[in-house]
């Protein structure tokens, strides 16, 4: 749909909200460097008692709370301001779904990427500029902090689909969990299913990462590894379930049908695999959250892509897998296509 319609003028209003972005990026996570968030909800509501909370200057701090009421991250009534409600979930670090965190992992991506130098370039190339392989580069530090930042955010999806996988098993079943990073995905199952035993793969050095969620979540003892890439390590046999979650979609589609002809090799008799991604509808520009995902994957990867279930379905199909399904993951906006040895 066009941002122009016969009701109202042309008006350059997206182009310098578009050029100013980088303010929304900066005011946020200066605001959970800052703690201010958490300030607030604290019962500090005016700019002179946050800044003596964040130890800030309070002309700064005003700003600062002004440009978050604009933006939609807090509220202003005369001089005070309070959290909204996705603020208050999601920003306050006493809330158990605090996801301040995931701004360390966007701020390497941000370092990576060089913002607005990178994409042009990227265009023109059809790929990354970073390297040969951007963050797909072996043992990319990037995954470390991938590993340890994003743990919160993908919680709630992980406890979710692990909902959708187990139930009705009463004997030992093997999940394999691909580019498991946090292993939040394996570990969720393991936490729903004393039956369940996990595999996860990854780097060795994001491998550390996951084993400490796995003891902390009490499943270690259910809980191996393998270390190095997907493409190239002996994945084991006896699947009942593979997970891949975020990973295809940075990857060719000669990387993908080698990966899932590994993985349907690697399937016990009637077992699947649940792919987890961005995964855009045919048009590629919706879903919104899904189909932008196009646009990471250029400029981060050498030849990653938002692809779509027709192209899944297609790939999957190649593998060896007799059918896919896709299945959105709400509320989460990621989907899961879940394919059939």
């Amino acid at each position: 749909m066009s941002s122009t319609s016969p009701s109202r003028p042309p008006t350059p209003t997206l182009i310098f909200e578009t050029l100013n972005a980088y303010q929304r990026t900066g005011a946020l996570r200066a605001a959970i460097e800052l703690d201010l968030f958490t300030a607030i909800a604290d019962g500090n509501a005016t700019a002179k008692t946050i800044a003596a909370r964040i130890q800030a200057s309070e002309k700064g701090t005003r700003v600062l709370c002004d440009y978050l009421t604009i933006i939609g991250f807090l509220i202003k009534q005369g001089d005070n301001y309070s959290l909204t409600p996705d603020s208050a979930i999601f920003l306050n670090r006493h809330s158990p779904a605090y996801l301040g965190t995931v701004s360390g992992f966007f701020g390497q991506m941000e370092r990576q990427l060089s913002a607005t130098d990178g994409i042009a370039a990227a265009v023109r190339k059809g790929g990354t500029v970073l390297s040969d392989q951007g963050i797909m580069s072996p043992e990319d530090p990037i995954w470390v902090e991938f590993a340890r930042s994003m743990a919160p955010m993908l919680a709630i999806p992980a406890g979710m689909l692990a909902k959708k996988i187990c139930g009705g098993r009463t004997d030992k079943w093997k999940v394999l969990d691909i580019a498991a990073g946090h292993g939040l995905f394996g570990i969720s199952i393991a936490q729903q299913d004393p039956n369940a035993q996990i595999v996860a793969l990854d780097w060795a050095p994001v491998l550390e990462v996951a084993r400490e969620n796995a003891a902390k979540a009490n499943v270690l003892e259910r809980f191996s590894t393998i270390a190095g890439s997907a493409l190239d390590v002996d994945l084991g046999s006896g699947y009942d379930i593979v997970v891949i979650a975020n990973f295809l979609q940075l990857l060719d589609v000669q990387s993908i049908d080698r990966l899932m002809r590994k993985v349907h090799a690697a399937l016990a008799p009637g077992g699947g695999a649940i792919t987890l991604g961005f995964i855009p509808n045919d048009d590629r520009v919706s879903p919104p959250v899904d189909a932008s995902f196009g646009m990471i994957a250029l400029a981060c990867t050498g030849q990653g892509d938002a692809y779509t279930f027709s192209e899944y379905e297609r790939m999957f199909q190649d593998a060896g897998f007799s059918r896919s399904e896709l299945m959105q993951l709400a509320p989460s906006p990621q989907r899961i296509v879940i394919s059939y040895e």
